[in-house]
């Protein structure tokens, strides 16, 4: 049985990629002898699809499951219907993954884990650094809550 671990870099050590459609590279690992092929994932700089064309490379490949941190609709659906396992929650390195999915540890999902389009980064990250702190200081007198004065007629 021949897995693909989605990976930052192209070895057992490397850091699980959270991130299925534009993960850095795959990672086929056999894991009964741990012997291993990498790619770089063509995938990872097109503008759309890349979930779909990401899980067309893992289904020709002929794995049996694919693990990843997470995994998408679009791509989910493909991997599912050629009858490729779908293994998400992966975490730690390469080799750490295969370990947990061959102890159990991780198991097969049914579902897509995130929406389409979350590994993009489109905008996801909330805009770090573009308050300019306004939101960090003490509201000014015109910010500040109007104050009710003893005896006024509300």
């Amino acid at each position: 049985m021949n897995v693909c671990v989605t990976a930052t870099a192209g070895d057992l050590n490397a850091q699980v990629d959270p991130r299925f459609g534009r993960c850095q590279y795959f990672v086929f690992v056999d894991p009964d002898t741990m012997a291993i092929e990498t790619m770089p994932n063509d995938a990872i700089a097109v503008s759309g699809g890349a979930g779909i064309q990401a899980a067309q490379t893992v289904v020709d490949k002929g794995v049996e499951a694919l693990i990843s941190g997470n995994m998408g609709p679009n791509a989910f659906q493909v991997l599912s219907a050629a009858g490729v396992k779908v293994v998400t929650g992966a975490y730690g390195t390469v080799k750490e993954a295969v370990e947990m999915y061959k102890t159990g540890t991780l198991s097969e999902t049914d579902a897509a884990t995130v929406s389409a389009h979350a590994g993009t980064g489109g905008g996801q990250g909330g805009g770090v650094g573009r308050s300019k702190g306004l939101d960090k200081q003490p509201p000014t007198t015109s910010q500040a809550q109007p104050q009710i004065k003893k005896g006024a007629i509300i």
